[in-house]
Formats: C-alpha cells, sequence, structure tokens
C-alpha cells in the first residue's frame, strides 16, 4: 500500500515541523536567534504578548453645547414705538424722509401708498420701480395699468374702498430685488399702514410681498390657491403684475386667486 505525501514526511521526521516559510517569517526566526544567549540549547520560541490592563472606566460623554453669540434683542426699539402710534400725516411724513435704509441715498422720493385709508381691500406689491420713485404713487405704468385691469375684473378701482402700498418704501437701484435688511427696514411702516387702514382682506402681489407678510421662504407657487392670515386679517396670494407682463400665460391662476379672494370678502359681509 503506497504511503501518501502526509505520511512519507512523518517517517522522514519532517511532519508537522515542515511548513514553507515566507522570507518575513524566515527574516523574523533570524533576528530571534541572534537574539537568543549562546548558551541556550531550546529552539527559540515566540512569547505571546502580556495581556493588556483594561482600560480604567472613563466618565459619560457630556455633549456640550457649542457657545452661541449673544442673541440681537428684538424689543421693538425706541424708533419702532414712535412709528407705532403714528397717525397717517405723521407716518407719511417720516416715510418720505425715513433714512433707515441705504435706498434713501438712491430714490428720487419715497412712495408711501395710495388710497382709501379705511379700505376693505389691501393690495401690497414688492417695491416701487423707475415710474413710482419720478411720481410718487405706486403702481404705475404698464404693470399699473395691468393691475388696474385686475381690480376692474373683481369690480374694484383704485381708490375706491381700495388702498395700494408697497412692501418697501424707495426704489432699489435698477429694479433689482429687496435686501433682507432693506425689507426689516421698511416693514414697520408697512404694519403701521394695515393697523390704520384696517382692511377686511389683503392680496400680496408677488413673492416678496407674500414672504414678507407670512414670514416665510416658500416659494409663490405653493403659497397661491389658499386662504393665508396676517395677524387675523385673511391674505391671499398672487402674482405682481409686472411678473405677468413676462408671463401673461400665468393670468389665468391669477383670475384663480381673484375669486378667491372675492368670494373671502363677499363671505366676510355676510
Amino acid at each position: 500500500m503506497s504511503l501518501s505525501r502526509q505520511d512519507r514526511l512523518q517517517v522522514l521526521g519532517l511532519w508537522p515541523a515542515w511548513r514553507l516559510r515566507t522570507p518575513v517569517q524566515v527574516a523574523l526566526e533570524q533576528e530571534v536567534a541572534v537574539q537568543q544567549p549562546e548558551h541556550s540549547t531550546t529552539a527559540p520560541t515566540t512569547a505571546a504578548p502580556p495581556p493588556r490592563p483594561a482600560p480604567a472606566p472613563q466618565p459619560p460623554a457630556v455633549l456640550l453645547k457649542p457657545e452661541l453669540p449673544k442673541a440681537v434683542p428684538v424689543a421693538p426699539t425706541e424708533e419702532m414705538h414712535r412709528i407705532g402710534e403714528m397717525d397717517w400725516t405723521a407716518l407719511n411724513a417720516a416715510i418720505q424722509a425715513c433714512t433707515r435704509c441705504d435706498l434713501a441715498k438712491s430714490r428720487t422720493q419715497a412712495v408711501p401708498g395710495i388710497g382709501d385709508p379705511h379700505a376693505d381691500w389691501l393690495f401690497i406689491g414688492e417695491a416701487p420701480g423707475a415710474n413710482e420713485d419720478r411720481q410718487g404713487e405706486p403702481f404705475v405704468g404698464d404693470a399699473g395699468k395691468l393691475l388696474d385691469a385686475i381690480l376692474a375684473a373683481i369690480g374694484l378701482a383704485r381708490g375706491n374702498n381700495v388702498f395700494i402700498a408697497n412692501v418697501l418704501k424707495s426704489r432699489p437701484p435698477a429694479n433689482r430685488d429687496p435686501k433682507p435688511e432693506e425689507v426689516a427696514a421698511c416693514l414697520p411702516y408697512l404694519e403701521r399702514q394695515i393697523e390704520l387702514i384696517q382692511p377686511k382682506l389683503i392680496v400680496a402681489l408677488g413673492r416678496f410681498a407674500a414672504q414678507s407678510l407670512l414670514a416665510t421662504d416658500t416659494p409663490i407657487g405653493k403659497l397661491r390657491g389658499q386662504l393665508h392670515r396676517y395677524r387675523g386679517v385673511p391674505l391671499v396670494v398672487t402674482y405682481h403684475p409686472a411678473y405677468l407682463l413676462r408671463n401673461p400665460l400665468d393670468k389665468a391662476k391669477v383670475w384663480e386667486d381673484l375669486v378667491l379672494a372675492r368670494d373671502t370678502m363677499q363671505s366676510l359681509k355676510t
């Protein structure tokens, strides 16, 4: 009977000590042999490393909140308090003389607003344009003509139970978008206007008016088509007339918003 390879190696005394060693293993064994005392006759053995001591128990981690800068006080300033007590004459004069932001340096004149001071309807746009800056009246020019047509579509007319204003009272250079600090500077004036008018319904014309009044960054496409509230006053969001001049196909959506506003007003009266 023939022997297997393992049996033959056992007969020759080469099993199980025989193994194929890698060059790294050979080098390590040679290094161990050099370190052995000359009188040692025992084969070098690799001693197992001593067990590592168990790490000392650590106290539970405490999550510390980073120190934040002190918040800017949000309490009304003395100036805002004065604005909140102004009548129409004082408020319009304050708007005309306002220097609360840098827009005062580039405007021709401020544009407070126009219309019935006790109107049921309040339409609020974004900011004056070049024509408004020259004439001192909101929504003139092509956008103003379109707004007049929008009002007529639901039986309204400028100045007849209607007040028209903007979030910004001064024109941004080159009709750029309003900056947050500019909106913050002008909002006290608009808030006082709303308090004096006490409208039954507000229509926000465009993204900036809607987002400023509702304190949100939700796109206008998601804000329109539903009834909102500004300090208890019903508010309807729709597109700005200047936007419609560039996107006339969206006039159908504006009509839907106007129907919602008209129906809301009728329900308030009944």
